[in-house]
């Protein structure tokens, strides 16, 4: 059965439990003025409303408790704490910041975990830990299915076994008794591979599951094309399925990016870049004579030219525009080399961010020759410019950064930009730009 306990009582009672312990340190470690502290309680709430803690089809882990709900809910926290402070010039002793921010998350850690552990025993005890499943069908999509069913005991699910036509020894039995059987063994979920199953089957399965209180869940036969994050609606009473759901295209999402995007650019702008600018122009000009900045066009969203700028790390040439540069490139200057390696020299993009034309986190933007090269050549190229480009992607942090040297690698780094932007979320761009700061302390070299 399905854990409603968790679902519909105990989830707002957690983020009940959360806010208090949030006023509790808020007014101990940085303000008790309730007329500043109410906007913080505001952003805490609405972090809470885009927890990934939405979902009671499964037991959470607990190593996703720790790194999603607290690192990356709390960093995001702290960052609009901060970012209200300066707005207000409202003055906060660093050494609070850090307190608050340790001890927030040790207390959310440690009450988060031990309720994890104790109601994970309560709903085992009562045996409404698992949900009974069973499987019809066999072919390559249920035996991964039922891979993933018996490898991953975390999830409440007990899987019971499978039923088909076919001639296998390890059935349950075949498709006629399987009704029998899910009555019989109280089954919770059925997972049907519809193309095993004949139209007149599936509207007996269909009216089986109905008319018995049975959840029931098909398995696609096209793999290619419901492999795509899938968005339902209905025109009157016709079901119809999208296959171009892009979360950013929602107005909700675009407000919210567009607003982490300004507030992040700001405090790097303004904390970082404003007095370290002049320092690595400095650096630039006695190496080299020529400009401070590079500016380059790219592609951005809905296949819009715009300025792409970066600090100059290349001593002037002509082929800046159509040649990839690459690690032992003689047009690489000292300072250009040390720039690159610690991607400094992106830095001047987050001005393409404050004034709109990027993103901190989407699909890199390309040469414009690559672009040409490859939008006819690869399926599904162009996806990348249905949002704006980033100054860190998803692809970059999972390994695909670096020169194009066969269609290959570009047909990856698409793969990756086209997940970023079927499967967006906020916490998703957190944990890039976390990777993403990892990459650059471990002192990774790029070469786009």
């Amino acid at each position: 059965m399905n854990d409603r306990f968790y679902t519909q009582l105990l989830r707002p009672v957690l983020y009940i439990i959360d806010l208090l312990f949030v006023c509790f340190l808020l007014v101990t470690f940085l303000t008790s003025d309730i007329n500043i502290i109410i906007i913080p309680i505001l952003f805490w709430i609405i972090l809470s409303l885009f927890s990934p803690f939405k979902n009671g089809n499964k037991t959470l882990r607990i190593i996703r408790i720790i790194s999603v709900t607290l690192i990356v809910r709390i960093s995001l926290f702290i960052l609009l704490i901060l970012s209200y402070f300066y707005i207000i010039d409202y003055k906060v002793d660093i050494v609070k910041i850090i307190k608050f921010y340790f001890l927030l998350f040790f207390v959310l850690c440690f009450w988060r975990i031990l309720t994890f552990v104790l109601i994970k025993r309560y709903l085992h005890y009562k045996g409404i830990y698992y949900n009974n499943v069973v499987i019809i069908g066999y072919n390559d999509s249920t035996k991964k299915l039922e891979d993933f069913f018996e490898n991953n005991k975390d999830h409440n699910y007990k899987y019971k076994g499978f039923f088909t036509n076919k001639e296998t020894n390890k059935k349950l039995g075949d498709i006629a008794k399987s009704f029998n059987y899910i009555i019989e063994n109280n089954i919770d979920e059925i997972y049907c591979s519809v193309k095993e199953l004949s139209d007149e089957q599936m509207s007996e399965l269909v009216y089986f599951a109905d008319n018995n209180l049975k959840t029931l869940k098909l398995i696609p036969n096209n793999k290619y094309v419901f492999s795509k994050k899938l968005k339902f609606e209905n025109h009157d009473l016709i079901p119809i399925f999208s296959l171009s759901n892009i979360p950013l295209k929602d107005n909700l999402n675009i407000v919210i990016k567009r607003t982490f995007d300004i507030v992040f650019s700001l405090i790097v702008i303004v904390g970082f870049l404003s007095w370290f600018t002049p320092l690595i122009a400095l650096m630039i000009l006695l190496e080299s004579r020529g400009d401070v900045f590079f500016r380059q066009l790219r592609y951005g969203a809905d296949f819009k030219l715009f300025a792409c700028y970066k600090f100059r790390s290349m001593s002037a040439n002509r082929e800046s525009d159509s040649l990839q540069a690459s690690k032992n490139d003689m047009r690489i200057t000292k300072v250009g080399r040390f720039i690159r390696k610690t991607s400094i020299d992106e830095l001047p993009q987050f001005y393409n961010v404050l004034f709109g034309s990027m993103s901190v986190v989407g699909p890199r933007p390309l040469l414009l020759s690559h672009t040409n090269d490859y939008k006819n050549k690869i399926n599904k190229f162009m996806v990348r410019h249905t949002v704006k480009p980033g100054i860190t992607g998803l692809a970059q942090v999972s390994g695909y950064r670096g020169n194009i040297e066969k269609d290959s690698d570009m047909q990856n780094r698409v793969k990756y930009d086209i997940f970023y932007i079927e499967n967006w979320s906020m916490f998703l761009d957190i944990k890039i730009i976390i990777k993403t700061v990892i990459n650059v302390i471990k002192g990774e070299e790029k070469a786009y």
